[in-house]
């Protein structure tokens, strides 16, 4: 099985693939996300995994837009703890550390720990992972980085300090994506991903919508709104349910959800994630 992500080796996204295929897996890394998309679309790899949402940081609306734009399924689902390590080049030491490398969003993540360590200059880098390997590159020994626990076993990187990040509650949701649906069996958890567009000329009509699966017993685990690209001020919803159509209820809702919309289209039925998260307070 090959598995593209975005990102260099030693990114979560890398991690989440692995920990989906119990390392039985080889790993593409690419550039964007876009490029994941297409490397599976051409055949470069048998899927891909893109994060969908983080506990702390929300949505991540481009991957949700990518998912209408192209035509490829959901066939799975990972959550991945985040757990964020500060490490330096082997060479260096923490007294020697004044600045410190990672994502904007891995920063802020670990604002806490970095607001008590004041003299630590932050440098927004385009990658975590790439942060990482930019300490050898650049035999930096003043620069310290943000990453994963692999990236610094993979470049050969000192650790500081693990588990920095400001809570430990900190996961990511990944998707993973096939050229064809999968069918979860009738014995099996499992959630739908769907995208529709209301028909605009009724009143309610998006909580008509939502009350049919509420009349069913359906549990809708999410849902997110997204600016139509074709009709200004008017909005795509992206519905995660549980349950698949192999259930009568749920292949009975989605025909009614057709009915009502003038875009819907199943993103993809696929068995619940381990440690799934929705209701779990």
């Amino acid at each position: 099985m090959r598995v593209a992500f975005q990102g260099i080796h030693g990114a979560y996204s890398e991690v989440a693939a692995t920990k989906f295929y119990s390392a039985r897996c080889t790993t593409l890394p690419l550039e964007r996300f876009e490029d994941v998309f297409a490397a599976v679309e051409r055949k470069r790899a048998d899927r891909g995994i893109i994060p969908i949402e983080n506990s702390l940081a929300g949505s991540i609306h481009q991957n949700y837009d990518l998912l209408l734009a192209r035509k490829l399924h959901i066939v799975g689902e990972v959550h991945l703890r985040i757990e964020h390590v500060l490490m330096c080049h082997p060479s260096s030491s923490l007294k020697q550390i004044t600045h410190v490398r990672s994502h904007p969003m891995a920063l802020a993540q670990c604002s806490s720990f970095l607001s008590r360590n004041e003299k630590l200059k932050q440098v927004p880098f385009f990658d975590t992972a790439g942060a990482a390997k930019s300490l050898v590159d650049e035999n930096a020994l003043s620069c310290a980085a943000i990453a994963s626990e692999l990236a610094a076993k993979l470049y050969g990187l000192k650790i500081l300090k693990r588990n920095i990040s400001n809570s430990a509650q900190n996961y990511t949701r990944f998707l993973v994506l096939g050229r064809r649906p999968l069918q979860p069996k009738r014995n099996v958890k499992a959630k739908s991903s769907i995208v529709f567009a209301p028909q605009s000329n009724e009143t309610g009509i998006l909580f008509k919508i939502l009350g049919l699966f509420y009349i069913r017993n359906i549990d809708i685990l999410k849902i997110e709104s997204r600016p139509d690209p074709d009709t200004p001020f008017e909005y795509l919803f992206y519905l995660d349910v549980a349950g698949s159509p192999a259930q009568n209820k749920v292949a009975q809702a989605f025909e009614h959800v057709r009915e009502k919309t003038r875009l819907f289209r199943l993103l993809g039925s696929y068995p619940m994630g381990k440690g799934n998260f929705y209701g779990a307070a």
